[in-house]
């Protein structure tokens, strides 16, 4: 019986030294979202029940066809997607004028693995911001943390 090879390719740096992800190499990233992978905030617009777009500048991470981003459990915005999940996203600056054309996508909130993945996602783009401070934050305040994803509609 031949010996298997113990080291896996997902324990092995890359040469940035981090740690390549099985699912990174199985889902390229989305043509649609691959302009908001390389902005470090991009513009979420939720809608109240009357229809009238509320806009909030959010860091977000992308993988394959999906976008993710994080709050924490009070905010107006989870409460807005809880009543509609439809929403639009664009590239903006930090404090939220949009800096590019708008996708309408679907918000979704995550629990259990795909809440810890979107974090992981969020804290690799991020590590100061997501790995460390944010959580923190969050834990001062005494908030739980939410993570929602995000797919575009298919018309765009």
């Amino acid at each position: 019986m031949a010996k298997r090879n113990s080291t896996r390719a997902r324990d092995v740096p890359d040469s940035r030294g981090s740690r390549p992800d099985s699912s990174e190499a199985r889902e390229p990233t989305s043509p649609v979202f691959e302009s908001l992978a390389r902005e470090k905030y991009v513009l979420l617009t939720t809608f109240k029940r009357d229809g009238a777009g509320v806009g909030t500048p959010v860091h977000v991470a992308v993988e394959g066809g999906r976008a993710y981003f994080r709050t924490w459990d009070t905010t107006w915005k989870l409460k807005r997607i809880r009543d509609n999940p439809e929403v639009e996203v664009s590239p903006s600056t930090f404090r939220g004028k949009p800096t590019g054309p708008g996708l309408r996508a679907r918000a979704r909130i995550l629990a259990g693995a795909g809440s810890a993945r979107a974090g992981a996602l969020l804290s690799r783009k991020h590590p100061i911001l997501h790995g460390v401070l944010i959580p923190q934050v969050h834990r001062l305040r005494g908030s739980e943390t939410v993570h929602v994803e995000l797919t575009a509609h298919r018309d765009g």
